[in-house]
């Protein structure tokens, strides 16, 4: 990416409102094209910011192709963005980071809360995993790659650049090693439980370190207890559930890799006869579960986001209304039901109302006895809604009052 303003983008008159109370981006609709012809800029190029009467809001990157046409980088007009900028915005993110953090491993970069719009960077150790979303953080490549060298001094940096959000701002897919000798698995510790995961072909970045307040909270209440573990992925949950002292732990997910990973990482943590799997569609193993008369004192539902945009909403309530009365079946009396999810379009009180509803349904009585988010390095930006995406509810379900 350049370090040059290569235009400067005007906005429509009151259509900075929301830049000035805090926000980072700007829709292609509130661009006054007849002084800012957007089709004609560079994606992923650098440009000054003003308002509809010229007044500086800052530097920002642009894509015309994009309906976040551009996403503000510093409200400093007189900012150079280079390796020398960007090692500041890391060197600040890290500060946090290890506040919080003992061990190395966490999301270092999370987007417009970091002031990176568009960036993500994932912390293994002493390897790191980078995702570019947006044509501007794309453009940024070599810059970034050099700044996160000069502050982290990493082995090696892994590009997860296979996210959907890639093919919204016109750009491809790819995983690539860009810098070092990457390793076919990585160490990953959380709430000083060990696992090794695959991030080159695994989920996302290869882990998921949001929930882990929320997975810290739940092994509170797990001491001999029976848990099932729905889209368990490598075992974050019920592995941790395990080490906490639960005497026995079913894992599903759809993936056999996943699964495969799960049973190793058990073997690894001596928890080997403890663990039983079930692979295939969360909600067809659940009916099975159903008719062979199982019970379970904890059952961790944290599925993919059903609800990736907003026309998804009827739909993907009905599922996580399904997937909450499926699991309040599977419940001995008074059993525990850690109710997650990652869909920023369904808000907290929703997914409680979905439960309430489906205790209400089975006649039960749900207690909800802890509600939590993502951790604290995937802060919110308090003017970016979407920044603030996870919910995590405990419930305490009982027989009705």
């Amino acid at each position: 990416m350049s370090t040059s303003i290569s235009a400067t983008v005007r906005l429509k008159s009151k259509s900075d409102r929301r830049i000035k109370a805090g926000h980072l981006w700007v829709y292609s609709n509130e661009v006054d094209i007849a002084a800012t012809p957007l089709k004609d800029l560079e994606p992923g190029s650098l440009v000054s910011l003003e308002t509809a009467t010229g007044q500086a809001l800052g530097l920002a990157y642009v894509n015309p192709q994009s309906l976040i046409c551009c996403r503000l980088l510093t409200r400093d007009v007189r900012s150079t963005v280079n390796q020398n900028f960007l090692e500041k915005r890391f060197r600040n993110a890290l500060a946090l980071r290890e506040s919080v953090y003992e061990q190395p491993f966490y999301r270092l970069v999370y987007g417009d809360s970091d002031g990176l719009s568009g960036l993500v960077v994932d912390r293994f150790g002493e390897y790191l995993v980078m995702q570019l979303n947006t044509a501007g953080m794309d453009a940024m490549r070599e810059d970034l790659l050099a700044a996160l060298k000069a502050v982290l001094k990493p082995k090696a940096i892994l590009l997860r650049n296979d996210s959907p959000l890639r093919e919204l701002e016109g750009l491809e897919n790819s995983v690539e090693v860009a810098f070092g000798e990457w390793p076919d698995l990585l160490q990953v510790e959380e709430n000083g439980v060990a696992f090794t995961v695959d991030s080159s072909k695994g989920q996302k970045t290869g882990w998921f370190y949001d929930h882990r307040e929320n997975r810290r909270e739940l092994v509170r209440w797990v001491k001999g207890k029976r848990v099932l573990d729905l889209f368990s992925y490598v075992g974050g949950w019920g592995l941790q559930c395990l080490s906490a002292g639960a005497e026995s732990l079913c894992a599903v997910d759809a993936s056999e890799a996943a699964l495969d990973q799960l049973q190793k990482n058990a073997e690894n943590l001596g928890f080997a006869e403890q663990l039983s799997c079930y692979e295939g569609n969360a909600f067809k193993v659940l009916e099975s579960l159903l008719e062979e008369g199982q019970k379970f004192d904890v059952i961790i539902t944290d599925p993919p986001a059903f609800i990736k945009r907003k026309k998804d909403l009827n739909k993907g309530t009905a599922a996580y209304k399904k997937l909450a009365t499926l699991a309040m079946r599977l419940l001995e009396p008074d059993g525990l039901l850690m109710s997650a999810s990652c869909s920023m379009h369904l808000p907290e009180e929703t997914l409680v109302d979905l439960v309430r509803g489906a205790g209400r349904h089975l006649d039960r009585h749900p207690q909800l006895i802890y509600r939590g988010g993502q951790g604290p390095d995937h802060p919110v930006h308090p003017a970016i809604p979407e920044t603030r995406y996870l919910k995590a509810c405990l419930f305490r379900v009982s027989p009705s009052l």
